[in-house]
């Protein structure tokens, strides 16, 4: 069966196209395939202060610029939602719903997507005062009131930068505490638009005219209605893990397991990024493991030429 490239990279991430940048330079044939735009959860995120070498850019800029770099070494760039990858004899074969694309070895970097609250009309509202990406849709609420629901960095950045355009911004969390590194719980405390709404959660969402008007929340048996203008759910991430079922290579989260070089389970198949079940979940490590797994992968393939 002839081979399209030797390395499919699945996710255009940082993980991902650091992988690409590796793999290309050690002179193996690869081709980037993401569904979305390039740059995964970077370009959802203002402004990045902790990369090294970087005092402080923004997130669509880092990722475009480390796009550049692997477009500039010719790396090609396929659009497409993976559907399911099949092992054959010695090639691979990664099926999209626009074809397939057929190759030696396979690096999976689709990370994870936002978590939803599994509540009636989320899906309905979403577009429409519900979104789970300040960066992207902040400037559509200037002046206006927002809720963000959640207490970890996330929550606590996108807050931030929600302040510098609407009139409120109300951060609700379920806990009682704030899991954001302490330095940017310090700096929302010390924001005058910035309220907080302790140990209470988002039991219903309102709507009036097919837009989001409020939420209804809960503490213990007492209920609050909220009005607000928008919504920005930042209450954790899941895996995008749902193609690679079959290959058995899944803890029971849906996270990717792999040893030390990024190899899963399945002889040339490797993993990088989000997509892993870790403890720190950053550009920086995402890009380690991007490069872990290249080069791992590298040797498997020499290994078998």
């Amino acid at each position: 069966m002839k081979v399209d490239y030797d390395v499919v990279v699945i996710g255009c991430g940082a993980a991902g196209m650091s992988s690409a940048l590796y793999l290309k330079r050690a002179g193996i044939s690869c081709c980037l395939l993401e569904k979305e735009v390039p740059g995964g959860q970077m370009i959802k995120t203002n402004i990045i202060e902790n990369y090294p070498g970087v005092s402080s850019i923004s997130g669509s800029d880092l990722a475009m610029n480390m796009f550049k770099q692997v477009t500039d070494l010719e790396v090609p760039y396929r659009y497409g939602s993976v559907i399911e990858i099949k092992c054959e004899e010695k090639v691979k074969v990664v099926k999209t719903e626009t074809g397939e694309i057929i190759c030696r070895g396979i690096v999976i970097a689709t990370g994870r997507s936002p978590k939803k609250l599994g509540l009636p009309l989320e899906e309905k509202l979403v577009g429409h005062g519900l979104s789970y990406c300040a960066t992207c849709d902040g400037p559509l609420y200037k002046e206006k009131d927002v809720v963000v629901v959640g207490g970890g960095n996330s929550a606590l950045e996108e807050a931030i930068y929600l302040s510098t355009l609407a009139r409120k911004v109300t951060i609700v969390h379920r806990r009682n505490e704030l899991r954001a590194e302490s330095n940017l719980v310090e700096k929302a405390k010390k924001i005058p638009n910035i309220s907080f709404s302790l140990q209470k959660e988002v039991k219903e969402l309102l709507e009036e005219d097919g837009t989001l008007s409020g939420v209804l929340l809960k503490q213990g048996n007492e209920e609050e209605k909220l009005p607000c203008d928008g919504l920005f759910l930042f209450i954790g991430q899941v895996p995008n893990s749902e193609a690679f079922t079959s290959l058995g290579i899944l803890d029971e989260q849906g996270y990717i397991e792999v040893d030390q070089n990024g190899k899963t389970k399945v002889a040339g198949i490797y993993a990088a990024g989000d997509i892993l079940k870790k403890e720190v979940y950053q550009i920086a490590t995402a890009v380690g493991e991007g490069a872990t797994a290249a080069i791992g992968l590298i040797k498997e393939l020499e290994q078998n030429n």
